[in-house]
């Protein structure tokens, strides 16, 4: 699966902005999809998954609130809507995939298809 992230951008401190991932994929609703991000000096860490019908999320502590994680299964692509931005989200965002058709939440491990990442600057 091949993933392809867009989105990304310089904005302030209260702005807002919507990452986009396409997946070339014929089965994408097969696939649980996340959204992990790494800041200069810091580990890589999930920000948001979203199981493969959409109706079951998860989101970092840090952004809980402020973040919302969607998808179209119509059209491949996971949406990571970001509100209230803070400097702290300035990092390289990444979208993730795996294949998991379980119920309840999709884990926020063993993700093994990457997109390039998109970089998101918040300045204060």
């Amino acid at each position: 699966v091949q993933l392809q992230a867009s989105g990304g951008g310089l904005v302030q401190a209260g702005d807002s902005l919507r990452l986009s991932c396409v997946a070339s994929t014929l089965t994408f609703s097969n696939y649980a999809m996340a959204w992990f991000r790494r800041s200069p000096g810091k580990e890589r860490e999930s920000v948001a998954t979203i199981n493969w019908s959409g109706d079951t999320t998860n989101y970092a502590s840090s952004v809980k609130g402020r973040f919302t994680i969607s998808r179209d299964n119509a059209k491949n692509t996971v949406y990571l809507q970001m509100n209230r931005l803070i400097p702290e989200d300035t990092a390289v965002y990444y979208c993730a995939a795996r294949l998991w058709v379980g119920s309840g939440a999709a884990p926020s491990t063993g993700y093994n298809n990457w997109g390039q990442g998109t970089q998101v600057t918040v300045s204060s």
